[in-house]
């Protein structure tokens, strides 16, 4: 049974042979380990690019602001999950990255998305940034309450991440587009929401890194590999001084059974 799309069957990645491997048309051994350090070769094979100088500056901040959160829900799986299975670290480390959707961690993916739908938008017609954004706040919530991008239930000031990758950006001359519209959403937003919102890390890391040319589709990816790193650190303490049943008892003591 022909299922899908079938009519393409090519991979650019990798391939190998007895003498050889062969990566993005770069040689593994002669030209890759040792000579490239590993966030410029994630950025090489999502790309199939070697990063300048900003790309991989900035893809290494953005992957150090992500890689730790503290007991955010994806962690609390991953360390429960070792827990109860001591000799699956690859399930649990599985679980945490599980518990990256739409609410914690892979909203950049979502507000990267949107960000590029509203510089497309304003390409195609010309008007105003401002203008732009207020129309697709309007749009956007037509459907969804919530701006990517914006507000913190921590950090109702202003997330320290997202104002320190802003700063760098600025400094170093890569805000484009996408960083510009998101500073015009951000100030829409009292006008159409009733209230002003600080920015939180989702919101500058999708701008900037689509502003120095990373791949929407790729987006979460970033979260992804960063949070992996995070998580690998906490599933090595978890092994030494486990805390994966106390955060369990702690749940079973303040969640109440209302049932009959």
């Amino acid at each position: 049974m022909r299922i899908g799309k079938q009519d393409q069957p090519y991979s650019a990645i990798c391939t190998s042979d007895a003498e050889s491997i062969t990566v993005r048309g770069k040689d593994l051994v002669g030209d890759i380990i040792g000579k490239m350090d590993f966030s410029s070769y994630f950025w090489f094979l999502v790309t199939g690019q070697e990063p300048d100088e900003d790309q991989s500056f900035f893809l290494n901040a953005v992957l150090c602001a992500l890689a730790e959160h503290g007991l955010v829900p994806s962690v609390v799986a991953a360390r429960m999950t070792l827990a109860a299975a001591p000799e699956a670290v690859q399930g649990a480390v599985a679980a945490g990255l599980l518990g990256c959707g739409s609410v914690v961690l892979g909203s950049a993916e979502i507000a990267g998305k949107f960000y590029a739908d509203c510089v497309a938008d304003q390409r195609e017609n010309g008007d105003p940034v401002d203008e732009v954004a207020k129309r697709k706040i309007a749009e956007w919530r037509t459907h969804t309450k919530a701006v990517p991008g914006f507000g913190h239930p921590q950090h109702s000031e202003g997330d320290p991440r997202a104002n320190l990758l802003l700063k760098l950006a600025d400094e170093r001359g890569v805000s484009g587009e996408h960083v510009a519209m998101m500073r015009a959403l951000q100030a829409a937003l009292p006008e159409a929401i009733g209230r002003a919102l600080p920015l939180n890390v989702n919101g500058p890391i999708p701008a900037i890194m689509l502003d120095l040319g990373w791949p929407v589709a790729a987006l979460k990816g970033i979260g992804l590999l960063c949070r992996t790193g995070g998580l690998i650190g906490h599933l090595t303490e978890e092994a030494e001084r486990p805390i994966g049943f106390v955060m369990s008892g702690a749940a079973a003591k303040v969640i109440e059974y209302d049932g009959e």
